[in-house]
């Protein structure tokens, strides 16, 4: 898993704008205005070979009570928890303040490595006398960044790499399928695992997950292993003020990241809500095999056309991934809850298919005969061969005479074709077009 390195602060320190400089693109607001991150921002970069995820936290104020300010201390925590490394900004122009201490201190606590990095150090040169006054935060030797112009940030860098774990170390459970349950709250996660747990019996071990709320449940069973990650602790819609109905997205990315399968949880009462098409898209984007799972199917009145309606509408509302297969469980009584052993498989496999460059131009040349490569302005549109570059998700390249001849509408009958002749029906893929000439990546 990637190391995590999060920037907290008090607010309007300059989190964002640091962040928005190791990203090297803007993701985060910035505005001179405290409070305007409110939730945790992440993004992937990397520095000397090592790629991280970076997180952009809500500026920490320890004594307030404005709902607002409290949740963004409490969205920093969660932060905190699962860094690897935490980076404390400061502000050479307003000192050390008593929050900075507060701050400190509790950071501190979590026994976690952490960086003290002093910003808006924007001239370069001797630095400015007030910079060793942040020594007396007892947390070692200050970094001088700034974050308008960068310097600095590579001596940032090179401090939190420092505290990452060895790449080499082996990964646990490499013989298992990961397998990671996403939705928003009250939709049966927990009673989900807690039924394959109970009926299974068959429990490895159960080993503290990453997060706070997060349980990694390994069984084995006659499918073979699984590790079930338990993303419990999504935050509900918030009734903060402004009706900011934001959700704590960064447990479900770490789960996401690490699962080989993407269990989408949905209620059958609800449909497909805005949060679960988030949710959902989180997964998709990052390339894994998904099985959508209808949960409280049991509650649902139901007739001879009501499956057939669900399906259909989910299939409309997310229609991004039509690869995905959809089952309909309870949870509650157990209903079906045995067929996500052989989808989790059957998925999981689809994802990690390897097809030879000679079984796939076989495939490219019926689709050929059978429909005629595009035309435009008398150019018509040649296609080479294709070979597969990569895994989870399948990853196929395609040679071709002039990549602008390339129409979407043909890209996605090849892909068809490529999905039905290998059954790859549980995974996203990526179909690369490539022109002559054109570098193989």
């Amino acid at each position: 898993m990637k190391p995590i390195v999060a920037i907290v602060g008090r607010p309007n320190v300059g989190k964002s704008m640091l962040f928005n400089k190791l990203i090297g693109r803007r993701l985060s607001i910035v505005e001179d205005t405290p409070g305007v991150t409110r939730d945790r921002i992440y993004g992937q970069t990397d520095w000397n070979g090592r790629t991280f995820t970076l997180i952009d936290t809500g500026g920490i104020e320890p004594r307030s009570d404005d709902q607002i300010l409290t949740f963004m201390r409490q969205q920093a925590q969660i932060a905190i928890e699962n860094a690897t490394v935490i980076v404390f900004l400061t502000d050479i122009r307003t000192g050390v303040t008593a929050s900075d201490h507060e701050v400190a201190g509790m950071l501190q606590r979590s026994g976690k490595p952490i960086v003290l990095a002093v910003n808006k150090m924007d001239s370069t040169g001797a630095p400015d006398p007030d910079f060793y006054e942040f020594y007396n935060l007892g947390l070692g030797d200050p970094i001088a960044v700034s974050a308008v112009h960068g310097h600095g940030t590579g001596d940032l860098l090179d401090a939190c790499v420092r505290y990452f774990p060895q790449e080499d170390a082996p990964e646990p459970d490499d013989d298992a399928v990961k397998v990671a349950l996403i939705g928003k709250p009250n939709v049966g996660k927990s009673s989900l695992v807690n039924r394959l747990l109970g009926e299974e019996r068959v429990i490895v071990s159960d080993v503290a997950g990453t997060t706070r709320d997060a349980i990694d449940s390994r069984i084995t069973n006659a499918h073979g292993s699984f590790v079930f990650i338990d993303t419990a602790g999504m935050r509900r819609k918030s009734k903060v003020e402004e009706n900011i109905e934001r959700y704590s997205v960064l447990r479900a990315t770490m789960a996401i990241d690490r699962a080989d399968v993407c269990l989408i949880l949905l209620d059958a009462r609800e449909g497909v809500t805005e949060q679960d098409t988030k949710v959902a898209g989180m997964a998709h984007e990052a390339g894994k095999a998904c099985v959508i799972v209808v949960n409280k199917w049991d509650l649902l009145d139901k007739d001879d056309k009501t499956m057939d309606r669900v399906t259909s509408d989910i299939r409309r509302d997310l229609s991004f991934m039509t690869y995905a297969p959809i089952l309909f469980i309870s949870a509650l009584t157990g209903q079906r809850v045995d067929k996500l052993y052989e989808l989790i498989t059957a998925v999981s496999n689809q994802a990690s298919m390897r097809i030879t460059t000679g079984m796939l131009n076989s495939v490219l040349a019926d689709a050929q005969t059978r429909v005629q490569p595009p035309t435009d302005k008398g150019r018509r549109l040649k296609i080479y061969y294709m070979t597969q570059v990569g895994i989870r998700p399948p990853h196929f390249v395609v040679f071709c005479n002039d990549a602008r001849l390339f129409h979407f509408s043909y890209r996605r009958y090849l892909e068809n074709c490529i999905r039905s002749t290998f059954s790859l029906t549980g995974t996203p893929m990526i179909l690369s077009i490539r022109q002559k000439g054109d570098k193989e990546e």
